[in-house]
């Protein structure tokens, strides 16, 4: 890496001191690039894996920018998720307020009139979802005329969820004098063609193509009957120890998966779209402080979680689109620290697998487990890695543990 400290990209003394008391030593790849062209006050689109620091990529810049202007400028951070608006903003207000500048959350299933309370003490940061967001414009509560540092964070998740027409509607009630940087794991042509449209000479940043894991990540993968999920679920959390984020597809599942991990003993939480944000945040604070070892989820969460230390990730479903994988298990191993993910896969699911061993270009060895009958692909069978007894540990230099 170019830079090994922080002091050589451009930030201001104050910045520093924020950093230094935050205990952050070394600026991970996207810092490094990212932050000297963002303070600069370019556009920039930053392409990275999950995990990999990219909110204090831009949150350093515009709140130095902010402090330095001469006439009230704000920032505006749009962001596809409750949870992932909260975290942000948890950024936000450790490194703002040095600086003068406060920050407001603007999200759906949280009160109106609350934000319109925190709109109203003028914050120089926004964090909203685009739909809130859009409320806020139509009843007149937030003006963009003076936002002038605009990111878009997870801009591939924010277009996946369908909110294009909402980006764009935000995108064209800014100011056309102004900064603009977007940040996502993947690029996809919509995200492009943002970037062509509403961004001036950005400088491009890619510091992993799309599909690339993090380093310490392993991987393994279980062929099983549906029948038989519930049995395997049950010996793999009798081994892993630590705490588990398991992904269901749909939310009554993943609510009969919490009944299911409970009646086995074990502290459980769930997160998807039909709990309350009060409830969402209660799980996600339950995980971190310990209370509930595992979490069950939606892709909902599958970037809005930022918790260092998740030991496991288990797709107890496969995602339906491949890339959802990547961010899925980029929630373990974030950090630097070891992660481990696990994937039951049904016998019928060999094109799931194989678009998503094409997306990350590896093949996911295959595990079997004594206790649970063994399965096959169906036809056309796999020709990569060989099945074997299953270990359900750590892989590399760590020896792998047996039931």
């Amino acid at each position: 890496m170019e830079h090994l400290t922080f002091d050589g990209l451009g930030i201001a003394p104050r910045a520093l001191e924020v950093i230094d008391r935050l205990k952050f030593k070394t600026p991970t790849p996207i810092q490094a690039k990212a932050i000297p062209p963002a303070i600069e006050g370019k556009d920039l689109v930053g392409i990275a894996q999950t995990g990999t620091g990219k909110t204090l990529a831009f949150a350093i810049p515009m709140v130095q920018r902010l402090s330095q202007s001469q006439r009230r400028e704000k920032g505006l951070v749009l962001v596809p998720t409750r949870e992932l608006a909260i975290q942000v903003d948890e950024t936000f207000r450790k490194v703002a307020p040095p600086f003068g500048i406060h920050s407001a959350v603007v999200i759906g299933g949280a009160s109106m009139n609350e934000q319109i309370r925190a709109l109203r003490k003028n914050p120089g940061v926004i964090i909203a979802t685009p739909g809130r967001l859009i409320d806020h414009m139509d009843q007149r509560t937030v003006l963009l005329s003076d936002v002038h540092v605009l990111v878009l964070d997870e801009a591939d998740r924010m277009l996946d969820m369908g909110f294009l027409p909402q980006i764009n509607r935000i995108l064209r009630s800014v100011p056309r004098e102004r900064q603009t940087m977007l940040f996502s794991a993947t690029m996809p042509h919509a995200v492009a063609s943002i970037a062509a449209s509403y961004m001036k000479l950005p400088v491009n940043i890619e510091i992993a193509p799309s599909g690339t894991l993090v380093e310490k990540l392993t991987q393994e993968l279980f062929i099983v009957k549906k029948e038989n999920k519930v049995q395997l679920l049950r010996k793999v959390l009798d081994q892993y120890r630590g705490s588990v984020l398991i992904f269901r597809r749909t939310r009554f599942d993943a609510s009969r998966t919490v009944r299911d991990i409970r009646q086995m003993g074990h502290a459980a939480a769930e997160i998807h779209s039909d709990r309350t944000l009060a409830q969402r945040r209660e799980a996600l604070d339950g995980f971190k402080a310990g209370r509930y070892r595992i979490l069950v989820a939606t892709d909902i969460a599958a970037r809005g979680i930022d918790v260092i230390g998740i030991e496991l990730v288990l797709n107890y479903d496969l995602p339906e689109d491949a890339e959802n994988y990547v961010h899925r298990i980029g929630r373990t191993g974030r950090a630097g620290h070891q992660g481990h993910a696990i994937s039951f896969a049904t016998p019928d699911q060999t094109t799931d697998v194989r678009s998503i061993e094409r997306l990350i270009r590896t093949a996911i060895p295959i595990s079997e487990h004594p206790e649970i009958p063994i399965e096959r692909f169906l036809a056309p069978q796999r020709h990569v890695f060989a099945p074997r007894r299953s270990r359900l540990g750590r892989g590399g230099a760590r020896p792998r543990r047996r039931f």
